[in-house]
């Protein structure tokens, strides 16, 4: 059984930045797509970034591309997704999750099997 626990979510004002941590222990980053998804409230889920340390491979979605950073520290089993240029549109509860598959494709959600609980973050003024 995977535990996924994300952490680092909060209030923040437009223009601020936030890192949120996925820990993930107990396995090893290798065998896994880790990717980072959010919903807002009354919208979809939808696909963030997403790391496969395995291909050396990282994927964002275009709405985020060039202010969010996806990494992995691999000692510690955990994914970070620093999140610069913070926007209203970010707000959203964030999740983390794993696919065993190693792959990226953030449109296949039911490939990511093991889901956290989600952390919020706030982006007003």
């Amino acid at each position: 059984q995977v535990h996924v626990a994300e952490s680092g979510g909060g209030l923040v004002q437009p223009g601020g930045s936030l890192t949120l941590s996925c820990a993930l222990p107990g396995f090893n980053l290798d065998y896994y797509g880790i990717g980072w998804f959010r919903q807002a409230p009354g919208k979809a889920r939808e696909g963030v970034s997403c790391i496969s340390t395995n291909d050396d491979l990282t994927v964002y979605a275009d709405s985020v591309k060039g202010r969010f950073t996806i990494s992995a520290d691999e000692a510690k089993n955990t994914v970070y997704l620093q999140m610069n240029g913070l926007k209203p549109e970010d707000t959203a509860v964030y999740f983390c999750a794993v696919n065993p598959y190693i792959l990226c494709d953030m449109d296949s959600l039911t490939d990511f099997t093991a889901w956290g609980q989600g952390t919020r973050v706030t982006v007003s003024s």
